[in-house]
């Protein structure tokens, strides 16, 4: 058997070895051009003059564009065309494009870059979501999704609680930036992009150039890190080399550096959550009301299915009988924030995660009483506040197998003697469970091609529409071609994913790669395999199996490789295409009903913390994780993306803080002033494991996804957080995400009766 099986990452020796190649490492033809953005300096204004003399002087400079000089679209949008390549007439934030450099280095171009003279006409700047909701600046009308009547219910609850929070943006900070690299030919154009999203590229640089997709074709043979930061903010890097290629008939490259990285691309969207809860005595909810702003950016981007989202993951793993959820989508003069690992769902999950501690806090009992009284029921038939029937929740058994491994009760008792015992030092623990909807929201992305060969040597070559950013698919997609042949997966080579060999593919993301991927794999191997089949049966007669690289029909056994160069003799077809689209699924996004979702994924997080109250200083001293896979393709792999998925989520709410100053330019755009979790930051004691369980829905192999679920782990920490400062006094800690040093500090204080 191939599946469930954990077989190492195909390109691990590469990457560890420095050989794995990606674009910024690919040999150049030596007229190859570099590129550059001149950028804007003012968050909001009309563009008085715009002085390139200088630009085009420079040393090395070959060519300066403007949006004039443009040959067709200007834009580079992934959804209602907002987005210029470079700006006309108005800028909307500090770092937009407002014009293109071409030189014959990176560095010169950079250089270059920044000698434009801009005047700018200064215009009314929003950089807040204070600023938006005063200035009713919006990208639509606020949506709403309900069940029950939460009103009645909350007014009729024996007990109420209420509260508002902020929520950070997070940058990805993947570790390749993005990078493209355009190769004109004859009649058509080659480009090389670091993108979750090879047909997005496609069509935009299409449109650039006035010329049919066919006329296209894109290549992605793996990323450096994405976490949907390349899902749509590799666009203006390819269309801008596409459309200088084509210009100069000359090979044209464009990177960004780390810094400037930063300042153009977007981030995880900034949330304020306001709650309102009604429950009784035991905790058990019967109201729950939630407000979302979010702070979506200067263009639309993504942000309404990220929003979406958000509002469909607010029940996380709990049955809210009368619910509401208010979306508004605000506009501010900031980088358009766009796709990130969880898409919006995170966000969701830890507002109603803040509304189980507080209740807690409020009846003064442990955080899971309250959390256990609410899960969905295993096995039953309860309804999402978007109206979808939750029958596969495992949350209960999920959450009390990890409680009881991680010796989670025994633990908070001696948590609780320890603070009473130490002034200065409090230890935190939260234990919080994850329920994760996985497919598309926007039904259509929901389908994936793959197209496998068979040579005649018995060897396979694969490719399929997905993307490699790192997580394995390529090694799972591998595994999946092998258990159906009966091969070794040393047999299977993946190239390149490219729109000349699949087409029409959907973005990596939604955590849609292996199931999507997988079972289009599945289909074109099992059609080649019917067909060796047939063949066999003709030819030998007898019953034909596939095991261990060998083909066995009756008492007659030969290699994979004798029956491929056979069935070609016999001029049997050894290619075929594989296509799925998830069934099931149905969805209504103005009347927020129907199922969104073919399955849940589930997961739990117990992390323990310590803080200093007299620094903010604090570190994550153990964490246990119990997560659901399915019936898991790889549990190495998955293990893995649960690990990585957690310590990302936890940086995020604990010390990944974007700041802006007043003008709206980013302050915090490089790794000397934005912190990501470094090795020292992971837990000391982390202990993984998968849950024994396979899905209910028919998946490839009855898995289940593994790339966004975990992310929202990270919640444990930030709610073991505030556990350790509730220890400092009796009122619930009224801390903002990400919890830093100085938040920690400040909550501490104002408990302790000492604030700044």
């Amino acid at each position: 058997m191939s599946v469930h099986k954990s077989v190492p990452h195909d390109s691990g020796p590469a990457h560890v070895t420095g050989t794995a190649r990606y674009v910024d490492d690919m040999p150049l033809p030596a007229n190859t051009v570099h590129l550059a953005f001149g950028l804007s300096q003012n968050a909001h204004a009309d563009l008085a003059s715009v002085d390139l003399d200088a630009v085009r002087t420079a040393k090395g400079v070959i060519a300066v564009l403007t949006a004039d000089d443009l040959p067709f679209e200007n834009d580079v949008s992934p959804s209602i065309h907002d987005e210029p390549l470079l700006a006309t007439g108005v800028v909307h934030y500090i770092g937009q494009p407002i014009f293109l450099v071409v030189a014959d280095s990176h560095l010169n171009a950079r250089k270059a870059a920044r000698l434009g003279k801009i005047e700018y006409i200064e215009k009314p700047v929003l950089l807040t979501i204070d600023d938006a909701i005063k200035a009713d600046s919006r990208f639509e009308k606020p949506l709403e999704f309900s069940i029950g009547n939460p009103a009645k219910a909350f007014e009729n609850a024996p007990r109420q609680i209420s509260g508002q929070f902020e929520i950070g943006g997070q940058e990805h900070f993947y570790l390749e930036g993005q990078a493209s690299f355009a190769l004109p030919s004859e009649g058509d154009m080659l480009v090389h992009s670091s993108t979750q999203h090879p047909t997005e590229i496609q069509h935009k640089v299409a449109a650039a150039l006035g010329v049919p997709y066919n006329a296209v074709r894109v290549e992605t043979r793996r990323m450096g890190g994405g976490f949907g930061g390349k899902e749509s903010q590799g666009n203006a890097l390819a269309v801008s080399c596409a459309v200088v290629a084509q210009m100069l008939q000359r090979p044209a490259k464009m990177r960004y550096d780390r810094d400037d990285d930063m300042i153009i691309t977007g981030k995880r969207h900034e949330f304020r959550i306001a709650y309102r809860a009604g429950f009784d005595d035991a905790g058990k909810l019967q109201s729950v009301i939630f407000e979302h702003h979010v702070r979506c950016g200067w263009a639309l981007d993504l942000s309404i299915p990220v929003g979406d989202r958000a509002m469909l993951h607010a029940d996380n793993a709990y049955y809210l009988p009368n619910a509401k959820i208010l979306s508004h989508r605000m506009r501010t003069n900031t980088q358009s924030n766009t796709a990130y690992r969880g898409f919006g769902g995170p966000q969701g999950i830890v507002g109603v995660e803040r509304v189980m501690d507080h209740i807690a806090h409020d009846l003064g009992v442990d955080p899971l009483e309250v959390r256990k009284v609410n899960f969905y029921q295993t096995g039953g038939d309860q309804k999402t506040p978007y109206h979808m029937d939750v029958t596969d929740s495992i949350s209960a058994e999920l959450v009390a197998a990890l409680a009881a491994s991680s010796d989670y009760i025994k633990r908070r008792a001696e948590i609780a003697e320890y603070n009473a015992k130490n002034p200065v030092l409090k230890r935190g623990i939260a234990l919080t469970p994850v329920k994760f909807g996985i497919s598309f929201t926007l039904t259509h992305l929901n389908q994936a091609g793959a197209l496998v060969h068979v040579y005649s040597d018995g060897s396979v070559h694969l490719n399929h529409g997905g993307t490699e950013m790192g997580q394995g698919l390529n090694t799972k997609i591998a595994q999946v071609a092998a258990e159906v042949f009966g091969l070794d997966v040393s047999a299977i080579k993946i190239t390149a994913t490219d729109t000349g060999k699949v087409p029409n593919t959907s973005a990596t993301a939604a955590s849609s790669g292996s199931d999507l991927n997988g079972m289009a794999c599945k289909a074109a191997c099992e059609t080649i395999k019917e067909r060796l089949v047939e063949f066999a049966k003709k030819k030998w007669e007898g019953e034909v199996s596939f095991a261990g690289g060998n083909v066995t029909i009756d008492d007659k056994t030969m290699t994979f490789g004798d029956l491929a160069g056979a069935a070609y003799v016999g001029r049997i077809q050894l290619s075929a295409t594989g296509f799925y689209k998830t069934p099931k699924i149905k969805w209504d996004r103005m009347a927020g009903k129907g199922r969104p979702f073919l399955y849940f994924s589930y997961g739990a997080a117990v992390t323990e913390c310590v803080i200093d109250t007299l620094t903010g200083e604090n570190r994550i001293l153990r964490t246990d994780i119990l997560h659901d896979a399915g019936r898991s393709l790889n549990p190495a792999l998955d293990i893995g993306q649960i690990e990585g998925g957690y310590v990302q989520g936890a940086g995020w709410l604990t010390m990944e803080e974007l700041v802006w100053n007043d003008k709206g330019s980013l302050l915090s755009h490089a790794p000397s002033t934005y912190k990501i979790p470094a090795c020292s930051d992971t837990p000391e004691i982390f202990n993984v494991a998968l849950w024994d369980g396979e899905n209910s829905e028919n998946t490839i192999y009855r898995s289940k996804a593994v790339g966004e679920p975990p992310f929202s782990l990270g919640i444990s920490a930030y709610l073991a957080l505030s556990h350790a400062i509730a220890a400092c006094g009796d009122s619930y800690p009224d801390i903002d995400a990400p919890a830093t040093c100085e938040r920690i500090l400040q909550a501490a204080d104002k408990l302790s009766g000492n604030p700044w």
